[in-house]
């Protein structure tokens, strides 16, 4: 009998809310369009990391920060210091050069401060390199002397140097509620997205998902109630990252490297790119499915509050940030671009998929490099050559957020500390109910179990545990 195929499909449940259909070239490369070598080059959003990451390295310290405009489909290049020929020299790479007052030295040190005196349950912050600020976010809980104690510490930074905002939801993890992977813990039942197969470095096939998933429990199975089908080998939550490699058990598992979208379609995963801040991106989770927005801040640190510990603080350093959202469930889920490039796995944030609100993302080449997973099918040709982090154009000269490009611009992540206790079942309980694709409505599946549960449609589920819901005729696209 042959072998199965892995019965999890990378991120895949029905397509809800992100339009109409995928086009892997709509942002094709149109280098050459000018032979002018000083006119700001087109590039799709994977070669501006690219090229972000290049500049970066030949401007040292006048580099103060990139970020895509998608509309023009140009690299922007912020430059401190006002050094002409460094500029110039950005310009002949083909970036748009812009000439900022902060520096990335500025930032870091200003990033710095927040840790210090403003690790607050609830916070938030990231270098914003459009405003060529820190923005800071605070969550519905942040109210009283907490509020004062982070208005007057942004206010002791000094003017331009720092924004801060209200977000109306919570930060929170979204461990709870999803349908893709399956775990039973002290809580109850744990949920998560799986994010992407990979192929661990004794070359066996493994999937990444998030941290918290992966601390939270320990076996995980593709159905409600079936047989663990893979073990978490490394986690990391909280500290430097959100992560979790888990190893499939069965060596034989084929585990490909695509992201199931739903209705029929996949996207084929061919590489880990660095996130670039402007950046269109898809994200595909169990709870909500597939939506889009864009890429807002780099490295950015986040303090939810601690699950086991009610005076604590779960601080997490290096992550993507964006305006995607996500619910619970979703935990763990796939970040990608349009063509191809996997970027991020969901960690948590605030607000859901009614009312928006900011999503952080940990970045899947510093989690490729971490743990020494190679991004492709386990055993595929080419999976050596995704070789996580490592090849990156950029990588490991950045410091903070390790891989990103730029992301040693970045509001601190390498300089947070991990602080708090590590996420149990905490609220991850009650989610015993749903299966399959699931949604407020009668979900039927086979394989995956049969349940009700909270989601947003009704649908059949497969062997897979996903499945076409009642609104499955939407699939990717890029919505503006």
């Amino acid at each position: 009998m042959p072998k199965r195929k892995a019965a999890i499909a990378v991120g895949g449940v029905a397509a809800l809310g992100a339009a109409a259909l995928l086009l892997p070239n709509a942002n094709a490369s149109q280098d050459g369009a000018s032979t002018d070598a000083a006119a700001p080059r087109a590039l799709k959003a994977t070669d501006a990391s690219g090229l972000a990451s290049q500049i970066a390295k030949q401007l040292g310290d006048a580099f103060a920060g990139s970020y895509y405009d998608s509309g023009k489909q140009q690299l922007v290049v912020n430059v401190a210091g006002g050094d002409d020929g460094l500029a110039a020299r950005a310009q002949k790479a083909g970036a748009v050069v812009r000439e900022v007052a902060n520096s990335a030295a500025a930032l870091k040190t200003a990033a710095q401060t927040l840790k210090t005196r403003a690790t607050i349950p609830g916070t938030s912050w990231a270098i914003d390199p459009r405003t060529n600020k820190v923005q800071v976010t605070a969550d519905s809980t942040v109210t009283g002397a907490k509020w004062a104690r982070l208005e007057s510490t942004v206010q002791g930074l000094g003017s331009g140097m720092a924004t801060v905002k209200k977000s109306a939801g919570t930060f929170k993890t979204f461990a709870s509620g999803g349908d893709a992977i399956f775990s039973q813990a002290e809580g109850g039942t744990v949920r998560c997205s799986l994010g992407f197969n990979v192929t661990a470095s004794d070359g066996s096939p493994a999937f990444l998902t998030a941290g918290h998933c992966g601390v939270a429990a320990k076996e995980w199975s593709d159905s409600q109630n079936g047989q663990p089908i893979a073990t978490v080998d490394q986690a990391t939550f909280p500290g430097e990252g959100d992560f979790s490699l888990v190893k499939y058990n069965d060596p034989a598992t084929q585990a490909p490297s695509e992201v199931n979208t739903g209705n029929g379609q996949n996207v084929a995963i061919t590489q880990a790119v660095e996130a670039t801040v402007g950046t269109n991106v898809f994200r595909m989770g169990s709870t909500t499915g597939l939506h889009d927005g864009q890429v807002t801040g780099l490295d950015a640190t986040v303090n939810f509050q601690s699950e086991t510990d009610p005076n604590g603080v779960d601080t997490v350093t290096g992550l993507i940030q964006t305006n995607v959202c996500a619910e619970a469930g979703d935990s763990g889920g796939s970040l990608f671009t349009q063509d191809g490039g996997a970027v991020g796995l969901t960690s948590g944030g605030s607000g859901d998929c009614t009312n928006g609100g900011e999503t952080f993302f940990q970045p899947v080449t510093a989690a490729l490099q971490a743990t020494g997973a190679t991004l492709g099918d386990a055993g595929g040709a080419g999976a050596g050559d995704q070789a996580g982090a490592g090849d990156q154009a950029g990588a490991g000269d950045q410091a903070g957020g390790g891989d990103q490009a730029g992301a040693g611009d970045q509001a601190g992540g390498g300089d947070q500390a991990g602080g708090g206790d590590a996420v149990g079942g905490g609220d991850q309980s009650g989610a015993g109910d749903q299966s399959g694709l699931g949604g407020d409505g009668t979900g039927t599946g086979d394989a995956s179990g049969t349940g009700t549960g909270a989601g947003d449609h009704s649908g059949n589920a497969n062997a897979n545990g996903h499945g076409n819901g009642a609104d499955d005729g939407s699939s990717l696209t890029e919505s503006h």
